[in-house]
């Protein structure tokens, strides 16, 4: 199977990009399709760690985050740029992920025969 690779950069409320993508990855690990996962530009936003969906009248994202290697979906990247510009440090993330800059990023690109924006 050719290797998947999801990129999520929309904020997690501001529509239903953010659950979709996490759906498309979780349906992709349960049927062993290598999956992985890179979050920048706004979809950082995603992995803030103490989020309170519940306010806006929305469904939390971490339950789904967290069974995400449960589903084999454990290659998990984030935009270090990403990071810097909105002022947030990798440990305030909710998720154990690998930290990529610009040149990592284009490997990982090169790296999958199949990429997703979303």
């Amino acid at each position: 199977m050719k290797p998947l690779l999801l990129i999520s950069q929309h904020a997690p409320w501001s529509g239903l990009n953010a659950r979709e993508t996490l759906d498309i990855a979780l349906a992709g690990g349960a049927f062993d399709l290598p999956v992985s996962l890179l979050w920048r530009g706004e979809g950082v936003y995603q992995l803030l760690a103490g989020q309170q969906p519940a306010l806006l009248e929305q469904k939390n994202l971490q339950s789904q985050l967290a069974s995400l290697p449960l589903f084999g979906v454990d290659a998990l990247y984030v935009c270090r740029r990403s990071l810097e510009a909105r002022g947030i440090d990798a440990s305030q993330l909710a998720l154990a992920v690998n930290v990529l800059d610009t040149a990592a990023i284009r490997e990982l690109l090169a790296g999958h025969a199949q990429v997703l924006v979303i």
